[in-house]
């Protein structure tokens, strides 16, 4: 199977898809210690959101409570994986990292963090509220 090609900050380019496969072909191509956080990032995810829908769109996982409607996005870049929460300023407490679009709260893994009960709180949160339609 061919290696899949990375993008600026080490992001892999993978087609566009829906459900598990496309994921698990975005998580074995992510680079060095990124691939754990995204990896840790999915599982919190697929823990804490029964039923959750799964995607690839614009080279990155997608993660929402029904089908083209995401409460959830990560990208991978030089020094962190950067988390999307697009309706992050309802979170409680909202992710420390702002965005142009008001609604929308990014979190950024560090190499080496753990992702803890915050995050997962977040993620249950998140899921909770209606999702964004892309």
């Amino acid at each position: 199977m061919a290696r899949a090609k990375l993008l600026s900050g080490g992001n892999p380019q993978i087609a566009k898809g829906y459900g598990e496969a496309p994921i698990c072909a975005y998580l074995d191509a992510v680079p060095g210690w990124k691939q754990a956080a995204c990896r840790q990032i999915d599982a919190i995810v697929s823990e804490q959101v029964t039923g959750v829908e799964k995607a690839i769109k614009w080279n990155s996982p997608f993660y929402g409570t029904e089908k083209d409607c995401w409460f959830l996005s990560f990208h991978c870049f030089d020094r962190y994986v950067k988390v999307t929460f697009f309706r992050g300023a309802e979170l409680s407490p909202p992710p420390a990292e702002t965005s142009k679009y008001r609604a929308v709260r990014y979190h950024h893994v560090r190499e080496g963090e753990e992702l803890g009960e915050q995050f997962a709180d977040w993620v249950r949160q998140a899921a909770a509220l209606p999702g964004e339609r892309m």
